[in-house]
């Protein structure tokens, strides 16, 4: 389970646009729930995305995870640490996992960004199991794509029923 004390930020995130982009775009330098402040600098990715097809948002997405798996693997050797709690390139990512194909309007993006900070949170089977198990890039990101993929379900689930 990931260390949620407060770590400090590395200076490398105000000069390094790598460092930058991990650290959510500097969202993930608040001092105090950095992952929920990640999760809101996902809301503008989302809203330029979300009059893409579902194809192309669907290829655009894959595009993002791999690229942010990389990135964060390397900004988390060149940082020392792994999975700092300010690197949350993750949440934007798994937040946009969790969008994908969502209904407009801003109830859907409110209900998008509960679940998915819920899961996350949580992070029930298999999402605890990739947490602590899978290490590097592929492990920072993987745990928070499989918590938008649960959010992204349940989103699929109301909008049926709603």
């Amino acid at each position: 389970m990931r260390d949620y004390t407060a770590q400090p930020v590395p200076d490398s995130v105000w000069k390094n646009p790598y460092h930058f982009i991990a650290f959510g775009f500097g969202s993930g330098a608040v001092p105090f729930a950095p992952g929920t402040f990640g999760t809101l600098m996902a809301i503008p990715f989302y809203l330029a995305m979300q009059p893409l097809s579902p194809m192309l948002y669907l290829i655009l997405l894959i595009g993002i995870t791999l690229a942010s798996m990389w990135l964060c693997d390397k900004v988390s050797k060149e940082t020392h640490t792994h999975d700092h709690s300010g690197m949350c390139l993750d949440e934007i990512v798994g937040y946009l996992v969790t969008m994908f194909a969502a209904p407009k309007g801003f109830i859907w993006i409110l209900i998008g960004f509960a679940l998915f900070r819920f899961f996350d949170i949580v992070k029930p089977w298999p999402i605890d199991y990739v947490d602590t198990h899978v290490k590097g890039g592929v492990g920072m990101i993987l745990d928070d794509v499989l918590a938008g993929v649960y959010s992204l379900i349940i989103i699929q689930i109301l909008a049926w029923i709603f």
